[in-house]
């Protein structure tokens, strides 16, 4: 489906299951099958990760997915003034996960993976904390500010695929920690201008200081020496989370390594398209082509491939 399908579901949804609606009946088998058409619909998104899933955890990255996808629906879509209303309602559907039966269907499906995979309300709550954080937090002073953002907003994604592989302790935690912390990271390089135009800066105040930056020179989104500077150091930070957390492929399945490899090196492409343009991300923002995303998959079967007949 095209990215105006996807939306017609959300907005759909909202109007038969959002709060200010009386309760309709859905029962889990009509949950888990609108979860698989929500992933679905996103599907350029979603089918990588989908190819090499084991058939008996497909639904619960379905759910997981749709969760995810509905989080950011609200953060992002609606209107503003509805934002943080729609957030806390969504955070009282998620506590009935835990303790209740929840209303939507997307809830109703991922209570069952929660269950099944026993995943801490915590990792899950952390998601919508940033979500909300979004709302209102638009500048961070220094790296410690920001990496905790990353702590909420992308951590929880790679901690609970290492539930669904059982593969979560704590040392494939750290490491995925500094790999979802890096995607993160590369994300906020790549879309500078973009995040400026709706007047957000993720870049660390003291990054800009370091480099002659002043925030009137990044909101207007014209490249210059300095702000090339400073995108040429955040880079480089952005690799060395990638480094640290690189050796995770050799601590979880065959099925997740392809995943986690796959991950590592899309995000580490794009900073390389990013020291590709000189660090200027204002002129135009650099993407990876199919071709591109094809031969990264293919660099990462390869390299699977290799790891499987060299270790048996």
């Amino acid at each position: 489906m095209t990215s105006n399908a996807a939306q017609a579901i959300f907005w759909a949804d909202l109007a038969k299951w959002g709060p200010d609606k009386p309760p309709s009946a859905c029962d889990l088998p009509f949950a888990l099958k609108h979860c698989r058409r929500i992933a679905r619909s996103h599907y350029e998104n979603f089918t990588v990760v989908s190819l090499f899933l084991p058939r008996i955890l497909r639904q619960d990255f379905y759910n997981f997915y749709a969760y995810c996808r509905w989080s950011d629906d609200i953060a992002d879509e609606v209107e503003e003034h509805r934002r943080l209303p729609l957030l806390n309602w969504w955070q009282q559907q998620l506590s009935l996960c835990y303790s209740g039966r929840p209303v939507h269907p997307v809830m109703l499906a991922l209570q069952q993976t929660i269950q099944r995979h026993q995943i801490p309300a915590e990792t899950l709550e952390d998601l919508l904390s940033a979500f909300r954080q979004d709302q209102s937090t638009l500048r961070y002073h220094d790296d410690a500010q920001l990496f905790d953002y990353c702590r909420r907003s992308a951590n929880p994604v790679g901690r609970v695929i290492l539930k669904f592989g059982k593969a979560d302790d704590a040392t494939n935690i750290e490491l995925s920690d500094w790999i979802c912390s890096g995607l993160q990271l590369a994300n906020f390089c790549q879309d500078m201008s973009r995040d400026a135009g709706n007047h957000r800066i993720y870049a660390p105040r003291d990054l800009w200081l370091k480099h002659g930056v002043t925030e009137a020179m990044i909101l207007d989104a014209k490249c210059t020496p300095q702000l090339q500077a400073m995108l040429e150091d955040w880079v480089r930070v952005s690799r060395e989370f990638f480094r640290k957390g690189s050796s995770l492929v050799d601590g979880v399945p065959k099925w997740l390594a392809v995943d986690v490899d796959l991950f590592i090196r899309g995000g580490l492409a794009i900073l390389n398209s990013i020291e590709a343009q000189d660090y200027d991300v204002w002129t135009s923002r650099p993407t990876l082509s199919k071709f591109e995303k094809f031969r990264l998959l293919w660099k990462s079967l390869v390299f699977q491939f290799t790891r499987k007949s060299v270790h048996g």
